[in-house]
């Protein structure tokens, strides 16, 4: 069944609102030229922006798959429309925004209105793209997400001025390449379409209908898949993440790149359902490059000295478990991989937001130079620790039941030898991110001259870092204990996919 349905809004238009939302508020953000004005704006739109993530979610029709709350301007080449995986993703990057402007005010990095219109601007952008189903639009977002993110890192790196041009070079060399693998995967796709059609389209619904046939088919997977595979990151085209985490900003940046992973959204909304033929040949060879990324990225961490460079690699050799889990194509991996997605958006924000704290007290990250900070900073240590815990999938967050569904549906669909493999990479994953833990707090600091003395001078926790500690941890927590109900909200929609491959 080629066929994607989607269902008309008839009443107020949710999601261009939550398109259109924040680019206003980044707007007026900027228009204000009074700074605690300006700041409560920004968090005021992000709190906004969140209670409509909120309505989407209860307008969406969980228990159905199609496309629902669809909106079209046809010449605009704007179409929308949210199913229960759109909803999810879409509270997950609200939810991040209002963090991530929190986050701004404690790090002393809202100076002026311009990071938060920054990052209101990039939160309208990932929403276009969240939400389209018109895959011109979804590239249009795209470049200019990719653009906002590309001056967060140049505008506010940590780094010198040398090592923040490398950052800058590293991503943009990367970015503009698989922006450009990308666009090529589309248009390919609506060649496709017109050649068997007569009409050229770039509409979700369209190219389903009736898809790129042989040739046509495999260009654009390959295409669209390395293209979205340099934004996710995944193994061996991750060249840029341990330069931009390393040398470029803290945190927000890398939050807004990593936490939402849209690079994911993209081959569940666009690759999975519309290149069928070419996933299902080949499947093998992309989880082949996914295990053996997962090892990898695993064996590079355990040799980092920096902590904002090892949690780079961590990023990648988990993202090779969720590939894993949406290329087993049946339900219960879907499931898992976008649930992992979920949960590692949130845990990896939530350890770089504890890396900035310490980096604002420490003007440090690399290992050797840390240590001793337990003491002092007992909260921020031990949320690094449970994010840490929630990316391995430890019980109690939602990466424990989303990391059983993959290696369940892998087992089922690779057999266990691969699958018990990918297990252990998943344990070498909580060797390093535990030794990482003990050697920035627990171990003695090393420190010529009056080490006690500089650690004692080192300042404790300040009442809007518990606040953003706290409801990052209470998120992760609660989602972990309660995920059945994000279970059921994607269920139906991926079980629909599922079925395009005989899988239902």
């Amino acid at each position: 069944m080629n066929e994607v349905v989607i269902v008309a809004n008839k009443g107020f238009p949710l999601l261009a609102a939550l398109q259109l939302l924040p680019l206003a508020g980044a707007a007026l953000v900027i228009a204000l030229r009074e700074r605690g004005r300006a700041v409560l704006l920004s968090r005021l739109v992000a709190v906004a922006e969140l209670v409509l993530a909120a309505m989407l979610l209860r307008r969406v029709d969980a228990a159905s798959s199609a496309l629902q709350l669809g909106e079209r301007v046809d010449p605009l080449l704007y179409h929308a429309a949210a199913d229960g995986v759109t909803a999810l993703f879409v509270l997950l990057t609200a939810l991040l925004t209002l963090l991530l402007t929190l986050y701004g005010v404690v790090r002393g990095l809202a100076s002026s209105g311009r990071l938060a219109a920054v990052i209101l601007a990039s939160e309208a952008a990932l929403m276009s793209m969240l939400t389209t189903v018109n895959l011109a639009w979804f590239a249009l977002a795209s470049v200019v997400q990719l653009a906002l993110a590309a001056y967060l890192v140049g505008r506010w790196s940590t780094s010198t001025e040398e090592n923040r041009a490398l950052a800058m070079a590293r991503f943009t060399q990367f970015q503009a390449f698989g922006w450009l693998l990308l666009v090529g995967g589309i248009v390919i796709l609506a060649w496709g379409h017109a050649d068997a059609t007569g009409r050229w389209s770039f509409d979700l619904a369209d190219l389903a209908r009736v898809p790129a046939e042989g040739k046509f088919q495999t260009a654009a997977f390959f295409l669209l898949f390395y293209g979205l595979a340099v934004r996710t990151p995944l193994f061996p085209l991750h060249g840029w993440l341990p330069h931009v985490v390393q040398r470029g900003m803290v945190a927000v940046a890398p939050a807004l790149l990593l936490g939402i992973k849209v690079g994911i959204y993209g081959i569940v909304r666009f690759v999975l359902p519309l290149t069928r033929e070419a996933v299902l040949a080949w499947q093998g060879w992309v989880v082949a490059f996914a295990m053996a990324g997962v090892f990898y990225a695993a064996i590079l961490a355990l040799q980092q000295s920096n902590l904002r460079r090892l949690l780079a690699f961590a990023v990648v050799s988990h993202t090779g478990l969720i590939v894993i889990g949406l290329f087993t194509l049946d339900p219960a991996g879907l499931q898992g991989a976008v649930l992992l997605t979920v949960n590692f958006g949130l845990a990896v924000t939530v350890m770089l937001f504890m890396v900035g704290f310490v980096f604002r007290r420490t003007r440090t990250t690399d290992l050797d130079r840390l240590g001793g900070l337990f003491d002092r900073i007992p909260f921020i240590a031990v949320t690094f620790l449970v994010g840490g815990l929630a990316i391995v999938g430890m019980p109690g967050t939602p990466g424990f039941d989303a990391a059983h569904l993959v290696l369940e549906a892998a087992i089922h669909r690779f057999g266990a030898l691969p699958s018990v493999a990918t297990a252990l990479g998943n344990v070498a994953a909580a060797g390093f991110l535990l030794w990482a833990f003990q050697r920035a707090f627990l171990a003695p600091r090393h420190e010529t001259g009056a080490g006690e003395g500089r650690t004692a001078a080192i300042p404790r926790a300040e009442p809007m870092e518990y606040f953003v500690g706290g409801l990052s941890l209470l998120v992760l927590l609660v989602a972990g204990f309660y995920s059945t109900p994000w279970l059921e909200l994607t269920e139906a929609a991926l079980r629909a996919l599922a079925a395009r491959y005989g899988n239902g």
